[in-house]
């Protein structure tokens, strides 16, 4: 049976329920589109920022260790001479392969999780630790001086090696004190420095007896010379050249002759004090820069806490542990709290700005819809149904975009550890409920009260309630607190790396207070004009200022979230010039010049020219350095320089500028020299005798102190008139080049022979050695970008809101005679009020934070390396560039929009806008 529907009042057939949300996408779905837009860019810009940082993190705790290297990173334990010397055994039964292998296994279990061990790496074995020096003849002599050795009996030397001639060593028979003869092999780069082949014999004088005669058998080949394995003790891959300490320092080789495994108890026939030594090699992919508090509380432990009684239990109470992977752990611990609470302030910075973009496209869209809300309360509507209608209609748009962007995040970035996961999904929770919130929480404040016409709510007479007093009083205070810790205490925060909270958000809480100081002081340049623009001739002066006036009064939040954005930029911006200018810095005190060319070869002639007509090079400064002249009774480094083109040269910093005439030497007193601090208070003001390397002696007197010199660096340093020297500067030991684009390869080949080439620009880029160092600067490009994107965003949605008024406007004076001219003229000048104040202020806003911050912000960790040449202290500075264009970007948009308004407007014709009842 079929019911009809009988259409009287009150039955189920007449409450027809309209689908309010579809109705709403449906009518608005472009609205729609552009909140999805918005909040799904928002939400992967918040979303991306945690995985992308934990990733910088585990690459730039990679690279910190390996930069470091097996000698710092590995934990070396060392049995002491009380460990043979007090045993009540044998000393040869402490030194055996068992002794050795025994203690090993356990002592790679030992630090399990905490400290992850690369088992291929670590090593095991006997080794003297004092050097053992032979008076061979065929060895290999640089200065005369008799090279030295280590013998080392380490196992596993056939697994990380390749044989490339003769045979592995064979321990003799009976290995003990009494041994005669040994084998050994060596390194092919140990064979080739010292000049040792298989056959060769080493001897090695013993206090009683002959010598120990050691046999090379076989030139092996590392097949990981830069592992652990061969790196963590010294000279065992490789030998190394040894400098003596005293007046005249000379050079010796010190290498190492790899033994069999078995022959360890041999080693007590020389007094080299042998010791068995386990080399704990970590596992560099395990380690991961979130572990950083774990792993220095297992390195204390290994060090002098509990695992370290259970090394000493299981092995020796003799004991020495040694590792300088504590320190490494620190210096990546400091670079993290340097570059954390950094990026913390463009994070922070960020996310404030595209918080207020949401709040300010949620408000704009009440402002809107004002009459449709104000409509339906007046006919019934709760202020609860139309909040939660509003939410739902928000919240099928926002929602899905969220997740999407969230989504995009997790496949383009990746999902990182837990935490990272976490805080991006609450990154972009609350992102997704600062949308959804924005459009009710703001209709619910406008139409609290049922009315259906409300009064004008022109800037010019809109009067700040209480309440917003005391919001400002109170940011005022805040903003101040936190200028005031960020200018005495810096970005860092005691106990944690990322920073204070409120100290980042510094900059943003200066952009507030500029805002609500400018919304505030707007309305009377606005009022001091309107008098007297009435007294202009023609219409469109007057009407553009009236019209100005006659702009809403909620202001607050569109000046607010482009002020925030332009500061934002801004000092970002800022950041990165400041970075730059502290690598360049950088890299002239490390080169002196834009290139350099050193170890010339003084039998080649012309060199000078020929490196002046190199491709690039605009000017060639010569110079003559010593690096072992005697300046009284000390050893420094002097050059003999032109003093006209290296004052000239030297001016490009402002720490070694100086005047030529002071370095010019007259030929009759003490030869005037540059000087640095540590070289001029000992030498102090009087004349001093300088003998050189050659026999050239003269006699000079420091006449001006400078901390750095492009010749010589910041060391102790001496710079005098090349024309004292008494052979000149022919030939000269090295070419300072300028230039703009200066070849390497064209420099090199111009030099010739041996000669050294160093240009700035490669200096720069190795100028950084973290990537944590890298992602702090994208984190900053990014938050520049993002910055201005936010700054247009906000411009285009305040135009936007009132583009439908002016053009209404434009029709209707169009009918009372205006031209298209006036009429673009009109919305340009109607337009450009609020974007001078937004550009002005803008650009004020940002210097004032920039000066204001600046004493707490130091870019030097951020800008170069810690190896870097000390180039000073990088303070943020206020950039041009970044102060200007946004503020520029700024008033340039609103001309551009204003006149293609007045176009299309002016295409369009005047019927639409002028149909009765329209409500614009």
């Amino acid at each position: 049976m079929t019911v009809r529907p009988s259409g009287r009042p009150g039955t189920a057939a007449s409450r027809v329920t309209v689908p309010w949300v579809r109705t709403r996408l449906r009518t608005a779905p472009g609205s729609a589109a552009a909140l999805a837009l918005l909040v799904a860019v928002t939400a992967f810009l918040a979303a991306a920022l945690p995985p992308a940082l934990d990733r910088y993190d585990e690459r730039g705790m990679r690279r910190a260790l390996e930069a470091a290297g097996p000698a710092r990173t590995t934990v070396q334990f060392q049995t002491s001479d009380a460990d043979v010397y007090l045993s009540d055994g044998p000393w040869e039964e402490r030194l055996t392969r068992e002794a050795v292998e025994g203690p090993y296994a356990k002592l790679l279990a030992l630090p399990d999780r905490a400290l992850p061990l690369d088992r291929e790496q670590s090593s095991a074995g006997v080794r003297t630790t004092r050097s053992l020096k032979t008076a061979d003849a065929y060895l290999s002599q640089p200065d005369g001086l008799p090279p030295v050795f280590h013998l080392v009996a380490q196992g596993g030397v056939a697994g990380h090696s390749r044989l490339a001639e003769g045979r592995l060593p064979k321990a003799p028979g009976d290995p003990g004190r009494a041994v005669s003869a040994l084998e050994a092999a060596v390194t092919a780069g140990t064979a080739k420095a010292l000049n040792i082949r298989v056959g060769s014999v080493v001897h090695f004088p013993r206090a009683e007896g002959d010598p120990l005669a050691v046999r090379v058998t076989g030139l092996v080949v590392p097949r990981e010379p830069d592992g652990a394995y061969w790196s963590a003790l010294p000279g065992l891959a490789r030998p190394n050249l040894m400098v003596t300490q005293g007046p005249v320092p000379s050079q010796y080789w010190s290498g190492t002759l790899l033994l069999a495994p078995d022959a360890g108890p041999a080693l007590l026939s020389v007094p080299g004090a042998p010791a068995r030594y386990w080399t704990l090699a970590p596992d560099l992919t395990a380690l991961q820069g979130r572990d950083l508090e774990r792993l220095t509380s297992a390195v204390a432990s290994l060090e002098g806490g509990p695992l370290l009684e259970r090394v000493t239990t299981a092995v020796s109470p003799h004991l020495d542990v040694t590792t300088d992977l504590d320190a490494v752990l620190g210096e990546y611990d400091g670079l993290w709290s340097a570059v954390g609470p950094l990026v913390a302030v463009a994070a922070f910075g960020t996310g404030t700005v595209a918080a207020l973009v949401l709040c300010m496209a949620g408000g704009l869209a009440a402002e809107r819809r004002r009459a449709e809300l104000t409509l339906l309360r007046a006919r019934g509507a709760s202020l609860r149904g139309l909040a939660g209608r509003l939410l739902a209609e928000t919240a099928v748009v926002a929602v899905p975009a969220a997740a999407l962007g969230l989504l995009a995040v997790r496949l383009a970035v990746g999902t990182g550890r837990p935490v990272q996961s976490a805080a991006a999904a609450g990154a972009v929770a609350l992102i997704a409920l600062i949308a959804l919130a924005a459009l009710p929480l703001r209709a619910v404040a406008v139409h609290r009260a049922v009315g259906v016409h409300t009064g004008r709510e022109d800037v010019v007479r809109a009067r700040p309630s209480k309440r917003r007093l005391v919001t400002e009083v109170t940011l005022l205070v805040v903003a101040a607190g936190a200028v005031l810790t960020l200018r005495t205490r810096g970005t860092s925060a005691e106990g944690d790396p990322t920073g204070d909270e409120l100290v980042s958000l510094a900059p943003v809480l200066v952009a507030v207070i500029a805002a609500l100081l400018l919304v505030r002081l707007y309305p009377l340049p606005l009022r001091g004009l309107a008098r007297p623009a009435r007294r202009m001739r023609g219409v469109v002066g007057p009407l553009s200022l009236a019209r100005a006036g006659r702009a809403g009064g909620s202001t607050v939040l569109p000046l607010l979230a482009l002020l925030t954005a332009l500061t934002t930029a801004a000092f970002g911006g800022s950041v990165l010039a400041g970075v730059a200018d502290a690598r360049e810095r950088a890299s002239v005190f490390a080169v002196g010049a834009d290139a350099r060319v050193d170890d010339l070869d003084p039998r080649r002639t012309g060199v000078e020219d020929r490196v002046r007509r190199a491709p690039g090079v605009d000017d060639v400064t010569p110079v003559r350095v010593s690096y072992t002249a005697l300046a009284g009774n000390v050893r420094v480094s002097l050059a003999g320089v032109e003093p006209d083109p290296y004052a000239e040269l030297s001016g490009r910093v402002d720490d070694g500028a100086f005047d030529a005439d002071t370095l010019r030497a007259s030929g009759k007193d003490a030869v005037p020299a540059l000087g640095s601090p540590a070289l001029a208070e000992r030498l102090g003001e009087d004349p001093f005798p300088v003998i050189m390397e050659d026999g050239d002696s003269f006699t000079a007197r420091i006449v001006a102190v400078r901390t750095w010199t492009p010749a010589l660096g910041a060391d102790d340093f001496l710079v005098v008139d090349g024309s004292a020297l008494r052979a000149g500067l022919e030939p000269p030991t090295g070419l300072l080049v300028t230039g703009d684009h200066p070849d390497a390869a064209a420099l090199k080949k111009a030099a010739g022979g041996d000669a050294q080439v160093r240009l700035r620009s490669a200096v720069i880029d190795a100028t950084v050695e973290s990537p944590l160092q890298t992602g702090a600067e994208r984190v900053y490009a990014a938050a520049v970008a993002a910055g201005a994107a936010y700054a247009v965003l906000s411009l285009l949605l305040t135009l936007l809101r009132a583009a439908p008024e002016r053009a209404a406007l434009l029709a209707r004076l169009r009918t009372m005679g205006l031209t298209r001219a006036q009429g673009r003229r009109l919305l340009i000048l109607e337009s450009l009020p609020q974007a001078l104040l937004a550009a002005v202020g803008g650009v004020l806003t940002a210097w004032a934070a920039i000066r204001l911050l600046s004493p707490g912000i130091d870019l030097t960790t951020v800008a170069v390396s810690t190896g870097a040449p000390a180039a000073g202290r990088a303070l943020l500075r206020a950039d041009r560039l970044s102060l200007l264009v946004p503020a520029l970007a700024v008033v340039a948009l609103t001309v551009g929009v204003a006149a293609a308004q007045a176009w299309w407007t002016g295409r369009r014709g005047a019927v639409r806008e002028l149909r009765a009842g329209d409500a614009r």
